[in-house]
């Protein structure tokens, strides 16, 4: 039994150096010396070294990292976190800003401006305001439990329930019983800069740049590695919360973060117009070389939280806010040769090959060219000096050709006219960009589309690698992609380096992804233009892929979002005979063909052939959940009003779509009219 005056002083240790850490990492005023630090520190870990039974995972203590993990398990966010739209210039911005002020019918509403960490995003959990987990961003709706490399952060409070002016006062916030806050881990430059200058004393190659060696640091198995790097945290944002106690803004809820000792971005601003955002932009374009992290644009935010949820979401984008791009790094070198890739619908892709040069802390020795008529629009000639830049300082590409420096020597490039992968014809449809190689045997293609088809977002065959697809295709295992599930485990077990758990674990892997659901498996198939958005959208409406492959352009033409392009792309697709027989060996293999939550006929819907547009506020739901509602009683929810609308819904504080309606000669529905429309499929008496 330990004695209470033990106890009692390990409490105040605990509790005066997570005092001390809030003053050091939250508002960078430390009112004790780095040594009287070190003394508590010291003190700290002999006394729970002599009383090892009272450890607590939120000692100060336990930063230190502990034994290699055997890998990462998965974490299912309970709020996807949501990717940014960009925008790279003040036109583009203004148009964001009008569609928000259309959307919410107001005209003036606040903004938050805050810096674009360039850095690694990470979801971290408190139970009771104690450190509970954290987590990757992963594909936004899943990531990696990083909980033991988080915890050796020193910027990730451990405890948020004790925060006051001094380390012996009483707590001043009532903390939610669960929450989650997101943020993005970071690799200070100055540490950057040390960790390479000690690499290279040892002989060891230097890493690129801050920003993916934040994400290799936080992503070690062994903690103790992560521990030894001196990664920083800044948290931005709300995930969810249960039972409340945050304010309602943005503006607010980033001053309570830093009250309860979360580390929040000092270079932050309430914007009221446009205006005030450009000129804070302009700001950080010339200010960021100062900072110690890196930043490659800023942030932009409808401050009001209730604003924010009625404007909700678009894709995996937040209507609610943007991301403004700060002006890409340049540098010269020389354009050695372009390169062609075979995509997996077929695409040549046309690709830079360049004399290695250094652009904005990372080596870049290939950049896209985009296709063809790109490169003739930039004029760019093999062995051209070229300017290369990163767009949003992350994607490679060759800008313009250094025109002066030509010596007469340069060649023009000129698309192959056959695949360089299987030496068959390629052609260019009239009309489109890209080249195609038209051989759906083709290798390259069937790689690649082998990759796309067990990829997560699609069919999520876990443990099928790049090496492992390969080895498969080279050994004639899988022809198709339906082979996939005509796999044996002796077959596997034939492969090299393939190990009998391994092999289990990718036999169970591959029988789990049949139940995936049908939006996943239409993704999956690789048509052309069919990104996960079109293929949910044809997953509601038609809920089988049988009726999906029988549809004809018109019926495709139909569905809100899917125009004469992708329709026509969907119906080449099966008309393909091989394409038609993968379909039905994925069948008897047992992969889900209908959508169980689909409804089998949209037509005896109440809604069907139905489209309504919604405008204004409601008090009874988001946007964006009166859109799904429409949609689930066989309606399509329009973005304008046009003669085909068959209501407009019209909440409070309605835009430009009223008069238009009202020119237009559309009915309307208030609130309660939508809801009982809603509730018994009867349209209410004009």
């Amino acid at each position: 039994m330990v004695d209470s005056t033990v106890l009692q002083r390990l409490e105040q240790l605990r509790k005066e150096l997570h005092y001390h850490n809030y003053r050091y990492h939250v508002l960078d005023s430390p009112v004790i010396s780095d040594a009287q630090y070190d003394a508590l520190m010291r003190e700290l870990r002999e006394m729970e070294a002599r009383h090892p039974e009272v450890v607590t995972p939120d000692s100060p203590t336990q930063r230190v990292g502990a034994a290699p993990a055997e890998g990462f398990a998965e974490v299912e966010h309970p709020v996807p976190l949501l990717s940014l739209a960009n925008v790279f210039n003040d036109e583009e911005l203004l148009a964001w800003y009008r569609r928000v002020q259309q959307l919410l019918g107001v005209n003036t509403f606040n903004l938050v401006c805050e810096l674009k960490i360039d850095g690694l995003a990470v979801a971290l959990t408190y139970e009771n305001g104690r450190f509970f987990r954290g987590a990757t961003r992963g594909d936004g709706v899943r990531g990696e439990d990083v909980t033991p490399n988080l915890r050796t952060v020193r910027g990730v409070p451990l405890d948020v329930t004790a925060f006051t002016e001094t380390p012996s006062g009483n707590p001043i916030h009532r903390i939610p019983a669960r929450f989650e806050v997101r943020g993005e881990i970071y690799f200070p430059k100055s540490g950057f800069q040390k960790l390479n200058e000690e690499r290279i004393a040892a002989g060891e190659p230097p890493y690129a740049n801050p920003r993916n060696t934040a994400a290799g640091s936080l992503r070690q198995l062994d903690s103790r590695v992560t521990a030894s790097r001196p990664l920083g945290l800044f948290v931005y944002s709300l995930g969810y919360v249960e039972g409340g106690g945050f304010p309602d803004t943005q503006w607010g809820f980033l001053h309570h973060l830093r009250e309860l000792g979360f580390p929040v971005n000092v270079g932050r601003s309430l914007c009221s117009t446009p205006d005030e955002v450009r000129s804070y932009f302009q700001r950080w374009t010339a200010d960021k070389e100062g900072l110690d992290y890196g930043v490659d644009g800023i942030v932009v935010k409808v401050d009001r939280f209730d604003y924010q949820q009625h404007l909700g979401v678009v894709g995996r984008e937040p209507r609610w806010a943007v991301a403004y791009k700060f002006p890409a790094t340049q540098q010269v070198t020389r354009l050695i040769n372009i390169g062609i890739n075979v995509g997996r619908t077929g695409t040549l892709n046309p690709y830079a090959i360049l004399e290695p040069v250094n652009v904005a802390g990372a080596t870049v020795k290939m950049a896209t060219l985009h296709n063809e008529d790109d490169i003739r629009r930039k004029d760019l000639r093999i062995g051209d000096w070229v300017v290369v830049e990163r767009a949003g300082e992350v994607i490679p590409q060759v800008v313009a050709p250094v025109v002066s420096r030509r010596t007469g020597e340069e060649r023009e490039f000129r698309m192959p006219d056959r695949c360089p992968a299987c030496g068959q014809p390629v052609e260019r449809p009239p009309g489109e960009a890209m080249t195609y190689c038209v051989n759906t045997a083709c290798p390259a293609q069937f790689a690649r589309l082998l990759m796309h088809f067990v990829s997560k977002g699609a069919m999520d065959v876990e443990g099928m690698g790049e090496k492992l697809a390969l080895a498969l295709i080279d050994a004639g295992l899988v022809k198709d992609v339906a082979d996939v599930y005509s796999l044996t485990r002796e077959q596997v077990l034939t492969l090299e380096r393939m190990g009998e758990k391994s092999a289990d674990n990718l036999m169970n892997a591959i029988a789990a992804g049949k139940s995936r659901p049908l939006a996943n498996v239409l993704l999956a198939l690789g048509i052309r233009h069919v990104g996960y958005e079109t293929a949910a959208a044809l997953a509601r409406h038609f809920g089988s892929l049988y009726k999906i492959r029988d549809a004809t352009e018109e019926e495709l033409g139909e569905i809100p979002g899917i125009g004469p392009k992708i329709a026509e792309s969907i119906v080449s697709h099966f008309k393909q005979e091989g394409n038609r027989r993968v379909l039905d060996k994925l069948a008897q293999a047992g992969v889900r063909m209908v959508e169980e939550a689909a409804p089998k006929d949209t037509r005896s819907l109440p809604l069907a052939g139905m489209q309504l547009v919604v405008t204004g506020r409601l008090s009874s739901m988001s946007r964006s959940q009166a859109e799904d509602r429409i949609k689930e009683l066989g309606g399509s929810a329009g973005s304008s009003v046009t003669k085909k609308t068959a209501y407009l819904v019209v909440g409070e504080d309605p835009g430009s779509k009223l008069d238009q309606a009202e020119k237009l000669g559309v009915p309307t529905l208030n609130e309660e009219q939508f809801l009982k429309l809603l509730e018994n499929g009867v349209a209410p008496e004009s």
